[in-house]
């Protein structure tokens, strides 16, 4: 499965952008989706994801009510809205999928098997 992620930018606090992430796979409505994100000198933090079903999705207490994780199984893409963002939210994120999740892994990034590129959001004023 390939993903490509795009959407990334420059925005001043409190704006919005909304990050999509295209699979190459047919079966995508079969497969659960995460975002992660990554500053400069960290590690891969978890932002939000979506199980397959729609039944489920989770936040990081960071940006939950700000952030919306959503899908459209027909186009084969996952979205990240991101609404309020701040400076601290400035990173590289990730779109990650995995057909094989449980509900309690889907907020670590080593359960996912296939990733995007990345793409970069910059908050700054």
């Amino acid at each position: 499965v390939q993903l490509q992620a795009s959407g990334g930018g420059s925005v001043q606090p409190g704006g919005s952008l909304r990050l999509s992430c295209a699979a190459s796979t047919r079966t995508f409505s079969r497969y659960s989706v995460g975002w992660f994100r990554q500053a400069p000198g960290k590690e891969h933090d978890f932002v939000a994801a979506r199980k397959w079903d729609g039944g489920s999705t989770y936040y990081s207490d960071s940006v939950r009510g700000r952030f919306t994780i959503s899908r459209d199984n027909a186009k084969n893409t996952v979205y990240l809205q991101m609404n309020n963002l701040k400076p601290e939210d400035t990173a590289v994120y990730y779109c990650a999928t995995d057909n094989r999740l449980i509900s309690s892994s889907m907020r670590y990034d080593y359960a996912y098997d296939y990733w995007g590129q990345g793409t970069l959001v910059t908050v700054s004023s």
